[in-house]
């Protein structure tokens, strides 16, 4: 085309104004920030901050999350029901108006709502232009009304189906998945929304269900942030119960909690309207000067200030360390950068907060002189040991051990200057570290061999962690420096930074150790998706000429059955299985034994299960009904169990009883002796039945049952002759699996530096062919209280963590 064309084609029917909702569905991503899982839970998000909205408006205090077996969802609240009357200027009901146009709502003066979480208006209009399907139904003046609609547009008319008592609003909606991504939506991250709101919001009851898995959970909780920061510190050991603050300054709402514990981490979250604002804002900054100034006050009238004559200076970070805080304000105009809403950028708040948690601060300290004792030896210890740790740096400095020009000499460094090209390869030994130097791709990838166990900084204060010679290599080799004062992560030298550990539990340890560290101390290397863990093959397997690396013992069992099913085929009753069908059927055979152990392990035998499937047992609701769970009691009873007495579990609401397994049902499950005084009984409760390997083992067995038809006789493809007969199903497996280890020869490899460098490089290093498994933090309350359950100095819950999670170990390399 000449350039003269191209200008006489861009005239005034190039331009395109999309009307209604188009725009969200030409763009989704501008309205929910992705497509993906993200953007999918944000719809949910939208739908409830409405109802939030009502709450902090004083008419709700119930909302109901239901994830539906289709993946739609619906949320019901108790509020006072999207108006449904007509709108004066649009001429339709106002909550179509609600529902179809971009910035329509109550929420644009401040007489419906004084403060709204959904500021820009687009919330529920949204999430209708991205549902294939979305139904209200309003519950107002005593009358239920109705409308339907699809992409964002009505599929029917506002109609009155009935009469209630009821008030409140009932979304339901399914993701339209030709936009989003999935709409496979997530229990766990809904409930920690959910647990969230229902923190920042006390008063409101808020339950969700999932009606794919039967989960469920409900929130209440009147003690609000006091019980957040109590929530947030449950496996830490807390040194005072929580401070509490909440008051008024300008028509500003302002609420925080704060409570101190034995680590030597702080974590902050702050929320305006509702809104996790994760990089902070105002409200966050004027809290962080008031609790520094009001403790530093507080100190010096307590006759603190021989810190100060020790050099031993309290600054804001020694104020919070160890400190867990949330803080919280509701606005009428908040002003958010971008629709995600992940900062607060209303100035004004800033000096808000500062006067409100200064003043009430002091009250508290003055009151509570025992706390404030506590807070002040806390921070002066801080300040002590953050005094040590800057001695300790610059004394590293004037050696050179903490310069650029003097990297450790172990690292192997790569030619490339550019950080966004550049690997950092963090390798467990010198044996694979070795290995790995000679197969890198020295271009751009760097090795760094780490000699034994790193410490673990979990137990640490920052001074110790720099007299750490492994950690100090790599902060060196990293480039951001560490601590608040330094650390600066737009100074890191390697954008992708990768744990290379043995695959063994020395391995696993170290692995952790490394975890804790850059969750602890590099928080943000994580959050800019930096961090990664390399994937190494578990098995090398050759067979004849062919060597092939499998990543698991999964994968392991499949290839052994794509080898028995090669040149076999098996008959069953009527039918004839080979190729695909049969290879489909031993898998299913396969997982179906494995989930079997799986139960035997908390005490469950075969002949248990298989009784329980044989009765149909496999209806969750089955438990809520007295007579059927009865008659289960009974035909366990004829069949040889003991049972016990039927009770009602009034905490789960649901019925279930108690189950002796009989000894010697057969020669590999006997029990002799003094192991007799071991065996306890059973419940047969919502533990069994809800639990997902349990409805998994019935879903297998339905899929074998056809199949399951006995003799099963095995022939050869090419000759059609009778190899083998077996009258069960795990006999027929067992050889089967034999069959396919026929010839192959296996090597498991629990350490890397067993793999030769062209080894090394080729399934773990090579940029095409590798696999890494990106580091994310999608719940860091979470994250923070897994790392204190098992790095931290307080046995009992991590024992208890052990007990309860050790029979879900399946395979133990030690």
């Amino acid at each position: 085309m000449k350039k003269e064309e191209i200008k006489e084609a861009y005239n005034e029917s190039s331009i395109n104004v999309l009307e209604g909702l188009e725009p969200v569905r030409k763009r989704p991503s501008m309205y929910i920030g992705n497509v993906d899982k993200e953007g999918l839970h944000h719809l949910v998000y939208e739908v409830v901050d409405n109802s939030i909205d009502e709450a902090m408006a004083g008419y709700c205090d119930f909302i109901h999350v239901i994830i539906h077996k289709d993946n739609t969802v619906s949320v019901v609240d108790n509020g006072r029901g999207i108006p449904v009357g007509m709108h004066e200027k649009e001429h339709v009901p106002a909550v179509e108006v609600v529902l179809t146009k971009l910035h329509a709502g109550g929420k644009f003066d401040n007489n419906n709502y004084k403060v709204s979480g959904g500021l820009h208006g687009v919330g529920i209009s949204v999430v209708n232009a991205l549902s294939s399907f979305l139904e209200v139904n309003v519950y107002r003046d005593g009358k239920i009304y109705k409308q339907t609609f699809s992409e964002g547009q009505k599929t029917s008319e506002l109609e009155i189906i009935g009469d209630t008592t009821q008030r409140g609003t009932k979304i339901i909606f399914k993701p339209d998945t030709t936009i989003m991504n999935t709409d496979n939506f997530s229990f766990d991250i809904l409930t920690r929304r959910l647990r969230e709101l229902a923190f920042l919001n006390n008063g409101v009851r808020i339950k969700i269900e999932d009606h794919r898995s039967d989960e469920s959970a409900e929130f209440f909780y009147e003690g609000g942030l006091a019980t957040f920061v109590d929530y947030l510190n449950r496996a830490h050991a807390v040194l005072h119960k929580p401070i509490y603050i909440s008051g008024e300054k300008n028509d500003v709402q302002i609420e925080a909690a704060i409570q101190y514990n034995d680590s030597y981490s702080e974590t902050m979250y702050s929320f305006a309207n509702n809104i996790n604002t994760v990089e902070g804002g105002f409200h966050l900054i004027g809290f962080k000067g008031a609790l520094t100034r009001s403790i530093n006050q507080y100190a010096a009238s307590q006759g603190g200030g021989s810190s100060k004559k020790n050099g031993d200076k309290i600054t804001g970070d020694d104020v919070r360390e160890g400190l867990t805080a949330v803080i919280s304000v509701r606005i009428k105009n908040p002003q958010f950068e971008g629709q995600t809403k992940t900062k607060l950028g209303n100035s004004e708040v800033k000096g808000y907060v500062d006067s409100l948690v200064y003043e009430k601060l002091n009250i508290f300290l003055e009151e509570n002189p025992s706390v404030g004792k506590i807070i002040i030896k806390k921070a002066t210890e801080a300040a002590r040991a953050r005094n040590a740790a800057k001695k300790a740096r610059d004394i590293a400095r004037s050696q050179g051990s903490l310069l650029d020009s003097s990297l450790p000499g172990k690292l192997a460094e790569c030619q490339s200057s550019i950080p966004a090209e550049r690997e950092l390869f963090l390798v467990e030994g010198d044996s694979a570290g070795g290995s790995a130097k000679q197969g890198r791709d020295r271009r751009f990838q760097a090795i760094l061999p780490l000699k034994g166990k790193i410490l673990n900084i979990e137990k640490a204060r920052f001074d110790k962690i720099l007299k750490s010679e492994e950690i100090k290599n790599i902060i060196t080799v990293l480039g951001t420096g560490v601590g608040s004062e330094e650390y600066n992560i737009e100074k890191i030298k390697y954008h992708k930074v990768i744990i290379m550990t043995d695959a063994d539990v020395d391995g696993a340890h170290i692995r952790t150790l490394l975890l804790t560290f850059f969750f602890r101390q590099m928080q943000d290397l994580i959050k800019q998706g930096h961090l990664y863990i390399a994937q190494p093959p578990l098995f090398k397997v050759g067979r004849g000429k062919k060597e092939v690396y499998i990543d698991s013992e999964l994968l392991l069992k499949d290839y052994f059955i794509q080898n028995a099913c090669e040149k076999k085929y098996v008959k069953t009753g009527e039918k004839k299985l080979q190729d695909h069908e049969l290879y489909l059927f031993l898998c299913n055979l396969s997982e179906f034994i494995s989930e079997m152990a799986g139960l035997k392990r908390r005490g469950y035998n075969s002949k248990l299960i298989e009784t329980l499937i044989r009765q149909n047992i496999r209806e969750k609701s089955l438990l809520q009904d007295r007579d059927r769970v009865a008659a289960l009691q009974q035909t366990l009873s004829e069949n040889g169990f003991v049972v016990d007495d039927v009770l009602y579990n009034e905490e789960k609401e649901m019925y279930e009883f108690l189950v002796t397994i009989p000894l010697h049902e057969d020669e590999e499950e006997a029990v002799t002796g003094s192991a007799k005084k071991d065996i306890k009984p059973v419940r047969i409760g919502r533990n069994l039945i809800y639990s997902n390997r349990y409805q998994n083992i019935v879903m297998l067995s339905e899929k074998i049952a056809p199949y399951n038809v006995p003799p099963f006789t095995v022939y050869n493809s090419d000759t059609d002759q009778e190899e083998a007969r077996f009258d069960t199903v795990k006999q027929l497996y067992q050889y089967m699996e034999a069959l396919g280890k026929k010839g192959v020869v296996f090597q498991r490899y629990k350490g890397l530096g067993e793999m030769n460098a062209d080894q090394l490089w080729q399934t773990t290093m090579e940029p095409e062919t590798r696999k890494l498994l990106k580091v994310t933090i999608d719940d860091a309350a979470e994250a923070d209280a897994v790392f204190t359950l098992l790095m931290g100095d307080v046995v009992e819950p991590r024992k208890k963590f052990i007990q309860e999670n050790a029979l879900e170990v399946e395979t133990l390399d030690i």
